[in-house]
């Protein structure tokens, strides 16, 4: 190229966001849809991507092999109704922290979208780190990005079909492999993964195995920006949490314009140009096929590929960097940037407090449940031949813990109290009994026809494994 400015790249047409023909209206909008080949770039921004992306690599697949006290650490037993993280077994009827987790996870969404617009998506998206393994292994088999471009226009030959058959099997290998662990968080996977390879597997594992390889083959391979573009939909209500001050990438529009190629010592200011030597290197390096020049658009993902291009080139030229940038509106105005904006802190007050309380009934979650039901019978209570009073109750117990426990089960509340029944009970991880039981106390020991009476089940293993809930003795009018 000598001494001048790479030229746009016209070879193949890049779709541009801008233009109304390309606005998703059905089959005009898929027709009209180029492949898009992505160019590699390298930065800053790309070291923290791959930060984001061993992070949940380490995450996914790490930790569906992690024991924690002889059991799978994190493990969703769907068909016995549990969900078992790190200990803690959580319940049907612990619902309400589930919910609690999928709101703390919705809130903190919103904080980091209002911070910093779409980074979840160009940072730590399943989706978008999935997209670009498929697209690292794409560039590794066949080229960089103007060798596949070159490989899409060639007639097919043994080594076109043999470089796209290695390329479509290392992307099956991998959706195997996602799946596989996937499956293993609803399964044991250390039983799953045996099964699977030694062909041991029954036909519905084998459904959901093939499901979910397809579907990451073909999302993270084929459909790549168009889940983000058409099928995500929190590219379409992102821009609520926007304000003023979110920082999104943006283009310097009054440095950048006019835009136009120029000799490398040339001085923009005589050709009346600016900064933007329009290579396009920033739309060649978008995954989702957008000019950043255009303005903000809802298909950005935020991933900062188009700042690296262009600072690199901006390097090359002798340009300040910058020119694309992570920006707000106040900044690009003049403005000062602000951190704490009402509706910000607002989200971190939330946040903080959600999560304080989500700690706190974990903490204090007890792996035993306890209730107890008045016997039903004709009379609410029974005078025996002593004179004694006589209640009697249904006592249900579940085992809420990892593993088998006996329990005691005992009464308070009166003196001289006794219980007729079994008052040890023995039961499985997950089990429930239901326990009928007669508690007998003498009449002078009431006080009203109504009094308050405590039942309380102990783990004889471990006395912190306990419950006491709150029933009515009844006796008769005084």
């Amino acid at each position: 190229m000598g001494d001048k400015i790479p030229t746009k790249d016209v070879s193949i047409h890049e779709p541009d966001a801008s233009d109304s023909s390309m606005m998703f209206t059905g089959d005009e909008a898929i027709k009209s849809r180029d492949k898009i080949q992505v160019r590699a770039v390298t930065g800053q921004f790309t070291k923290f991507r791959k930060i984001g992306g061993w992070l949940l690599f380490i995450m996914f697949f790490g930790t569906s092999w992690v024991n924690w006290n002889g059991h799978q650490a994190v493990l969703w037993d769907i068909p016995n109704r549990q969900f078992n993280i790190f200990g803690i077994t959580l319940w049907p009827q612990d619902l309400m922290l589930l919910s609690m987790l999928l709101v703390i996870c919705a809130f903190g969404l919103f904080a980091i979208t209002m911070f910093a617009g779409r980074v979840w998506c160009g940072y730590a998206c399943p989706q978008s780190v999935w997209s670009w393994i498929f697209i690292w292994i794409e560039n590794k088999v066949e080229g960089d990005r103007n060798a596949r471009i070159k490989l899409d226009k060639q007639p097919f030959s043994l080594r076109k079909v043999g470089l796209r058959l290695t390329k479509h099997a290392l992307w099956l290998g991998f959706a195997l492999l996602t799946a596989i662990t996937f499956i293993g968080y609803f399964t044991p996977i250390r039983e799953f993964v045996v099964d699977v390879f030694t062909f041991n597997i029954g036909g519905q594992a084998l459904f959901w195995l093939g499901f979910f390889t397809v579907m990451t083959y073909l999302n993270a391979g084929w459909l790549r920006e168009q889940v983000c573009i058409y099928m995500c939909p929190y590219a379409r209500f992102q821009a609520v949490m926007f304000d003023k001050d979110t920082l999104i990438v943006s283009y310097d529009e009054e440095r950048g314009e006019n835009r136009g190629p120029r000799k490398k010592n040339a001085d923009p200011k005589e050709l009346n140009l600016g900064d933007c030597v329009d290579c396009s290197l920033c739309v060649q390096v978008c995954p989702v096929g957008i000019d950043i020049r255009d303005g903000l658009q809802y298909e950005c993902i935020s991933c900062a590929k188009c700042i690296e291009a262009c600072d690199n080139v901006m390097d090359k030229v002798g340009y300040d960097r910058g020119l694309i940038s992570y920006t707000s509106e106040h900044q690009q105005k003049g403005n000062d940037w602000k951190l704490f904006r009402p509706r910000f802190v607002g989200y971190i007050v939330a946040l903080t407090v959600m999560f304080s309380a989500l700690m706190y009934n974990l903490v204090t979650l007890i792996p035993v449940d306890l209730e107890v039901d008045r016997g039903r019978g004709a009379n609410l209570f029974r005078e025996n031949y002593k004179g004694d009073i006589e209640n009697s109750y249904n006592i249900r117990i579940m085992n809420k813990s990892q593993y088998d426990q006996v329990y005691t089960l005992s009464a308070s509340g009166f003196e001289n109290l006794s219980m007729i029944g079994e008052t040890t009970i023995v039961l499985k991880s997950g089990e429930i009994s239901q326990v009928p039981i007669s508690v007998v106390v003498p009449a002078a020991n009431l006080s009203s026809r109504s009094d308050p009476i405590y039942f309380k089940v102990i783990a004889e293993s471990d006395a912190d494994i306990t419950k006491e809930t709150e029933s009515r003795f009844m006796g008769p009018r005084r």
